[in-house]
């Protein structure tokens, strides 16, 4: 009886704060809405009304927008292509050729107002973001979401933001980076996030190749960098900080609420003009990518990239509208990469789910504090996060008493069995489910997956080792497979779609094709659906390579294709080991194979383009620090435990990098195995060098989504590779 009416209290608090605001009747986006949206809910007694909203006047006028501006953009968005526009563009302000055909759903292209109407129409009263304000969780609805994006939008055109210009978000995943995103779109700009770990010159690059007018960041650490390139970036007008005010008042730097009362001075029908305009083959968000090979390029994605991919990418994953099940996810990973992106803001829209933010320290530990309070449904993590996961559950077994060791490592062996036996079947046998009960299911409850029903990892390839670990926690980890350049998926798996080791199949009303295949049917992976970009911003030859004269896409990624469709991926073509004898070796197999022989391996990094043999580098598990996840000296549990295991009492890196014989045997008995299961012996390592560091993201080894540089990591350990290449002096 106390939640019943709590539950009423909560409704009837929304209520006043927006339904009353409403003209008589109100728009039929909002009048649709009944009560039994609160049983979708689940709304918990403890969450409070969003205090982002305070002060703020939510006002009517801009919820009837909504309604009477989404019958016409129907009509509008209807129109297909024109004849005379080309399948790509380099150009913000360009347009291209939509893929329409038969093997595409036919989904009538539309903008991200019209989904966002549409979402509203059905989601208006759901919780559709969730923050954390002095240690409680408060939560804003989608009509607040798009009064908020409104709002945004119109103090961005304020400030100067012009058409086909981009409003460049630098900070850590919030609601004002989700309402920041979706006013630039509104407001006729182009968003586009940067990483948070970016360096002011890498910022200055982004700023300046997308004409930002408009730059928001979080804090004072991210307004200093842009402070010091300010001089450099011509376009830009404002700069907005929102997580805490500047330091000193300075001309053109405002805060979020100072934006928001800006905005409330331009009226609602110029805004709508502005949307009116808008169409579904023009760019509304640029990804840039990672940069491992050079300067970053540009990925333009139009209206109709993002809301076809928010709708049938997700599909593809088996994600829920929320009439059936609201989906509840926990952002963290960064929004400026694609994969975030798509995932936590356009699909989160397209589907009504509840996106809750972590903390800014998410990766540093805090993440799963977030996921045991939220419980979500579904989650995504690259392969590392998921690998940190893990290696934390394994330090903690390590620690723990013999019969609890022995317990978790019964229960996960039996579980781990009849998951590889019988992968299609939810149907387990007594002892699988008596362990699930006495075991399992607690370690699930602890990490914050009891709910969770999907579990993704992408960007990045897992190791068996890491997948038949969770497996044993019936945690099923389902692989998706795309670029930026695809807007995310175009390969899924899901709980009805899945093999091991498989990125899945491809998404429905996608193509897919593999050029230049070998004896063995691996190739070149190429891509044709509505989900391909738009093109490469100011660079032609760059999205020439990239798009043929076809259309279709060329990933530069290896894979091959079983009888069924599940796309295997082998590697990159820019990878691709090339040895002095002529020999084509795929790095990642044999990396991934030393990981899983040798568990006290972190790292491992092929080398041997051009060289007379296969060298390789290695780096060994070590503890990271809580403050900077940088790599410290010290083992992990794991690695500790492996030295123990060949006769070592090795506890650091230290004492074991070009000291330890113990090790250094195993390591090398470990290589020997690797070798025996290569196909010839050109694939055999036949030198390799333990190093002192970990990669990681500040030395440069690895980028923002983890993903190994190898550029850089070739430059930056020359001398030791050349050591190896040395002829010895007779």
């Amino acid at each position: 009886m106390p939640e019943v009416l709590l539950l009423r209290s909560a409704s009837s608090i929304l209520r006043t704060m927006f339904l009353s605001r409403l003209p008589p009747g109100g728009p039929r986006c909002i009048c649709k809405l009944s009560l039994n949206v609160w049983f979708l809910q689940g709304v918990k007694p403890n969450v409070r009304i969003s205090s982002l909203t305070d002060g703020h006047t939510l006002s009517k006028e801009s919820l009837s927008h909504a309604l009477n501006f989404s019958s016409p953009e129907k009509t509008k968005d209807a129109q297909l292509n024109s004849p005379e526009e080309a399948l790509w563009t380099t150009r913000a302000d360009g347009r291209v050729h939509l893929r329409i055909d038969s093997s595409c759903p036919q989904q009538l292209p539309y903008t991200v107002h019209r989904m966002f109407c549409e979402a509203l129409d059905k989601y208006g009263n759901l919780h559709a973001l969730g923050f954390k304000r002095q240690g409680s969780w408060e939560h804003i609805t989608y009509s607040q979401y798009y009064l908020l994006a409104r709002k945004a939008a119109k103090g961005f055109l304020k400030l100067g933001l012009e058409r086909a210009h981009s409003v460049a978000i630098l900070g850590f995943n919030s609601p004002e980076w989700f309402f920041s995103a979706v006013g630039t779109v509104f407001a006729g700009g182009i968003v586009t996030g940067i990483y948070t770990t970016s360096s002011p010159e890498a910022c200055q690059y982004i700023a300046c190749d997308c004409r930002a007018n408009i730059i928001v960041v979080d804090t004072q650490k991210q307004l200093e960098k842009i402070l010091k390139i300010w001089k450099n970036l011509p376009h830009l007008k404002a700069v907005v900080i929102y997580q805490e005010p500047p330091v000193e008042k300075m001309a053109s730097v405002y805060t979020m609420e100072e934006v928001m009362e800006l905005g409330d001075q331009v009226p609602e029908n110029d805004l709508d003009t502005i949307i009116s305009t808008q169409q579904p083959n023009q760019c509304c968000a640029l990804v840039y990518t990672s940069g491992t090979t050079g300067n970053p390029k540009g990925v333009m994605l139009s209206q109709d990239n993002i809301t076809w991919t928010a709708r049938y990418g997700s599909q593809a994953g088996s994600i829920h509208p929320a009439e059936v099940q609201q989906e509840v996810v926990v952002s963290y990973l960064p929004l400026s990469h694609i994969a975030a992106q798509i995932y936590d803001l356009w699909t989160g829209i397209q589907w009504g789910a509840q996106v809750c933010f972590a903390e800014p320290d998410a990766l540093k530990g805090s993440l799963v504090n977030t996921l045991r309070e939220v419980e979500p449904t579904s989650h995504m993590g690259v392969p590392r996060v998921w690998e940190k996961i893990m290696e934390r559950i394994q330090e903690v077994a390590a620690q723990s008493g013999f019969i609890r060791r022995k317990m978790l490592l019964w229960a996960m062996s039996v579980m781990l069995e009849q998951n590889l036996t019988c992968p299609g079947s939810d149907l387990k046998p007594f002892t699988t489910r008596l362990a699930d009960y006495l075991v399992l299911a607690k370690i699930r409850q602890a990490l914050g997956f009891a709910k969770c029903q999907k579990s993704f990892y992408g960007a990045a390839p897992m190791t068996a080792e890491a997948q038949h670990f969770f497996l044993g926690l019936n945690i099923r980890l389902y692989s998706g497979y795309g670029l930026s350049e695809t807007s995310g998926p175009h390969f899924m798996s899901s709980p009805c779609n899945y093999r091991l080791y498989s990125s899945g199949k491809v998404v429905p009303g996608c193509r897919a094709k593999l050029v230049n295949q070998d004896a063995e049917g691996t190739g070149e992976i190429c891509m044709w659906g509505r989900n391909v970009f738009m093109g490469y911003l100011n660079m032609e030859d760059k999205t020439r390579e990239a798009i043929d004269a076809d259309g279709w896409l060329h990933s530069g990624d290896i894979g091959r294709l079983d009888a069924d469709g599940f796309l295997y991926i082998t590697g990159r073509l820019k990878e691709l080991i090339i040895t002095a004898g002529g020999e084509n070796v795929a790095p990642v197999p044999i990396e991934e194979a030393v990981k899983t022989e040798l568990p006290i391996i972190s790292s491992a990094m092929l080398i041997g383009d051009q060289r007379k043999f296969l060298s390789m580098l290695l780096t060994l598990k070590c503890v990271l620090d809580p403050d900077t996840s940088d790599p410290t000296d010290n083992l992990t549990e794991q690695a500790v435990e492996f030295c123990q295991q060949v006769g070592s009492k090795a506890t650091t890196v230290s004492e074991i990098v070009g000291k330890d014989e113990a090790v250094y045997q195993a390591i090398e008995e470990g290589i020997r195995r690797v070798n025996r299961k290569a196909a010839a012996q050109p694939y055999h390592i036949q030198k390799w060098a333990i190093l002192e560091r970990d990669f990681s993201i500040s030395g440069g080894e690895l980028g923002p989504t983890m993903k190994l540089r190898r550029l850089t990591v070739l430059e930056k350990y020359r001398d030791t590779i050349d050591s190896f290449y040395q002829e010895k002096k007779k």
